[in-house]
């Protein structure tokens, strides 16, 4: 369809599918965009797997998916809700580069919740990248492991004079 074009040219078609494949197109568009990635936390939270879920939750917000974040409680560690409203603010300073806190840790039950959505991509910067390093292999170390150019003989117990 080229209205524009001399002469005016046109194509036949069915306005039901025109019409069914556009409001297809609108409710994809929809979908995509509004995508909420979740990751769970917990207060005794080593430092290796806390890093491993903000470089996850880097990896998300870089797709442009919103995160919601939550951290558990369990058993005792409920009389320590501080801690976790700490290491909410923690997650949020990390994150501060890449996202924007859409609402501030809430306390929900045995759950404290925070949902982020994603700076625009020109002010997004990653904290937790991972370093991607190749692994050379030192020329030196081959030589050491064939001792050397000459061909090694097996030697029998019979040479040697040793019974076994």
């Amino acid at each position: 369809m080229a209205p524009t074009a001399n002469p005016p040219v046109c194509r036949i078609a069915d306005f039901g599918k025109f019409k069914y494949e556009l409001t297809k197109k609108e409710k994809e568009n929809k979908h995509s965009a509004s995508k909420v990635k979740e990751i769970k936390f917990r207060v005794k939270i080593g430092a290796h797997d806390y890093e491993t879920k903000l470089r996850h939750a880097e990896e998300f917000l870089e797709k442009g998916n919103k995160l919601k974040i939550v951290l558990q409680f369990r058993g005792r560690e409920n009389a320590h809700k501080d801690l976790g409203m700490a290491m909410m603010e923690k997650i949020k300073k990390d994150l501060e580069t890449m996202a924007l806190v859409d609402m501030p840790p809430k306390l929900v039950g045995r759950a404290v919740g925070m949902t982020m959505s994603p700076l625009p991509a020109a002010k997004r910067k990653r904290k937790f990248a991972k370093i991607e390093e190749e692994y050379v292999e030192d020329e030196d170390d081959h030589d050491e492991e064939d001792g050397g150019d000459e061909a090694q003989e097996p030697v029998n117990a019979e040479e040697t004079g040793h019974a076994g």
